[in-house]
This record gives structure tokens, sequence and C-alpha cells, in this order.
């Protein structure tokens, strides 16, 4: 077993390790959602001397950075967040989470994995691409939240409403989340479920079990209603997306006595839906089936995110051949999965992307990357935008 923390010396700043020291910067800052933790502050040094203009947009007690280098399109935009979740039982990591460590070719560190490497990442990609080419037409921006770990409404939903209000539109948005599965590049993120919940409260009447013919058990009167609702085909899916899932998620009833019929039943369920449904079609469905049951019930709705899809095109394409040239990997499109920030960015952007490394450790304790994928994934980026800004290979 070999352990190092950060490397020291003169090239520690030199192309070969210049992710990997941005990385370990951005880990040691313990940015538990939603606190930034002067990670964005960082990122606004590096990218001043490249021609960013940097803007703080701040809602909620969030703070958010939309950073961006021209005026021209096409406006390539990589999205990343800040925050991560917490640590869990501290006790349980070999190194502290926010003491960023290498331990057998890996780098361990709350945030490895999802997502600071990616931002540290694409982050050099752009340096080196504007050092190379610092008259490379169009435009680059990167915004980056502080809430996407969080309840994720003053966060990437408040920087995107503040660029629809004043016109600002992207072209292409890569999102820097972990979508590689076994190895780097074999999944890109094209499109997402939507997610849709409901909190099911069935009337009943409240009794003493041994008269039943007083009470009404809500249990007995909504099993029937569940049978149909986990049986019903919503839709077969599409091209991209699988058929829509039905789950119950909570049940709740009863008074925690044996001898007496509870008044009522609570079920919390919850529709990851594809483009092949809509909120309002699932609704439809799901009321149809309560009331051609005959029930007494209260239903309250909340969607948490619309599906988004970005079909095969210029930065599907762009991205796939960057993977193959750089890792020879040839990439899949997967919309599984559950909800991200692209969902919002869906709405003001075209074309949008999700690809990042491995997500096998993320959330978990001893959260980590390999040290070996940051430069392919550094190289993936600067690869995809060189191609959507027609820059030099």
């Amino acid at each position: 077993m070999t352990v190092s923390g950060r490397l020291h010396g003169d090239k520690q700043d030199s192309t070969d390790n210049a992710v990997l020291s941005l990385a370990e910067a951005l880990i040691s800052r313990p940015s538990v959602t939603p606190d930034d933790a002067g990670c964005q502050a960082l990122l606004a040094e590096r990218l001043v001397p490249f021609g960013f203009r940097i803007e703080t947009i701040e809602r909620g007690g969030v703070v958010n950075l939309w950073a961006r280098r021209g005026t021209t399109a096409p406006l390539v935009v990589f999205a990343g967040h800040t925050d991560v979740v917490p640590t869990g039982p501290l006790e349980q990591w070999t190194s502290p989470p926010f003491a960023p460590t290498q331990r057998d070719g890996n780098l361990y560190g709350r945030g490895a994995s999802d997502m600071k490497s990616s931002i540290a990442a694409f982050v050099v990609a752009v340096e080196e691409l504007l050092t190379a080419e610092p008259d490379l037409p169009g435009s680059i921006a990167l915004l980056i939240t502080a809430d996407e770990e969080g309840p994720s409404i003053d966060g990437t939903v408040a920087v995107c409403e503040v660029l629809k209000a004043r016109g600002e539109q992207m072209d292409f948005c890569i999102v820097g989340e972990p979508t590689s599965v076994k190895t780097l590049g074999d999944t890109l993120k094209n499109g997402r479920r939507g997610s849709l919940s409901g909190k099911l409260t069935i009337q009943g009447l409240q009794g003493h079990v041994a008269y039943p013919q007083l009470a009404r058990n809500p249990i007995h009167l909504v099993a029937p209603a569940i049978a149909d609702l986990t049986t019903t085909e919503w839709d077969t899916g599409n091209e991209y997306f699988p058929p829509t899932t039905f789950q119950i998620s909570n049940f709740h009833a009863g008074t925690g006595a044996t001898n007496v019929v509870p008044g009522t039943a609570v079920l919390d369920f919850n529709f990851r839906f594809s483009t092949a449904s809509t909120p309002e079609s699932l609704k439809e469905r799901v009321h149809a089936i309560l009331d051609q049951h005959g029930l007494e019930y209260t239903l309250d709705w909340n969607q948490g995110g619309a599906p988004f899809l970005t079909p095969r095109g210029t930065l599907c394409d762009a991205l796939i051949s960057a993977v193959q040239d750089e890792v020879g990997v040839v990439a899949e499109l997967s919309t599984t999965g559950g909800t991200s920030d692209g969902r919002f960015i869906a709405q003001i952007c075209p074309q949008v992307i999700e690809f990042g490394p491995i997500n096998a450790s993320i959330h978990q304790v001893n959260e980590h990357i390999a040290v070996s994928a940051l430069q392919p994934l550094k190289n993936i980026y600067r690869r995809t935008v060189t191609t959507l800004l027609g820059g030099s290979k």
C-alpha cells in the first residue's frame, strides 16, 4: 500500500498534475451542501486571467457562479456543483474526508468523484485550450452551484432563471456528473427520467377489530387499488428511455395497538417517467384507478423534475468521438438513474449531456477516483470543446 498527500516540487503545477492539484484543493474545502467553502472563489481566481467575466448569483443563502468568456455563439457551458453530501461516520473513513489522500493509485476524499475532479478537469482543459488558442471562436462558460446535493431550488435553477430573463442562450452543455460505470467513458447520460411523487391518504373509519362491521379498514379498501397501480403498464418507453416505473416508498397506518382498525392509511409513491408519458397523463390514470375502486381519498402531487432528452447530434457525437479518441472506448448513451441539474439546464439549452468519472463510490465512505483517470477526463473535455468551437485538433 502506498499513501501520499498532495504532490510537492517544482513541477506540481505542470500539465501532468495540474488537474490533480486543483482537485485536491477543491476536496480540501469542506463544502457540505449548501456551503461552498470558498471553492467557487478558487475557480474564479483561476478563470479571470483567461478572460472570464465572473458573476456571483446568490439566492436563499446559496452561492452560484456564472463565469463566461466571449460574447458570440456557439456557447459551450460546463455545469457542476461544488457542494458535497455529508461525510457519514468519520471513523469509517480510512483517511479524513477533507484531507485529499492518494492511496493505491486512487485519490480519496469527499467529492473526489462527485464531482470536484470533473470541475478540476474542465477548468484545466479550458486553461490549456485557451493558452494554445487564445483567439478561439465562440464562447465558454461555467455554471457552478452549491445546491445540487440539497433541495436544488436556489442553485442551478436560479442561475437558469437569470440567464433566461436576460436572453442569454446556451448552445451546448456538459454536466460533469459521474456517469461512467466500469471504465472511464463507457456511459454518457443524454437524458434523465422525470420524477413525479404523490402522497395518497385513504379515509376509513376507526373501530375495534372485533367489530369490523362498525369500521372501515383503509388498508383493506386500498389494497385492490395498489394491486392495479403496481401492475399497470404506464408506457413502453421509447428509443432512449426504459418504461415508466411506479414504486411505493412508504405506507403508514394504524395506532400501534393490535386491536384497533385504523381510520386512515397514507402512501407515498413515485413515478420515474419517460418522455413517452406526461405528468398530466399519469395523474389522470392514477385518479381513474382510485375512483374505479370507490375510494374516499386525498392525493397531493409533487413533480421533482421533468424528463429531458438530447438525441444523437452535435454534442453527443463530439463527446462520443472524444472518448473513443482518448481512451478507446465506445460510449453508450443512457437515461437511467436519478435526476440531475440537467433537468433545469435543458429548459434553456437544446443539447445537454452528462459525462464524468466512474460513479461506484459516490456518496459512500472512502469516496475516490483513480488518479490515472484525471488526465484522460481533462483531455476528453478539451477535445469536445475544441470540436464544438471549431478549434485546432
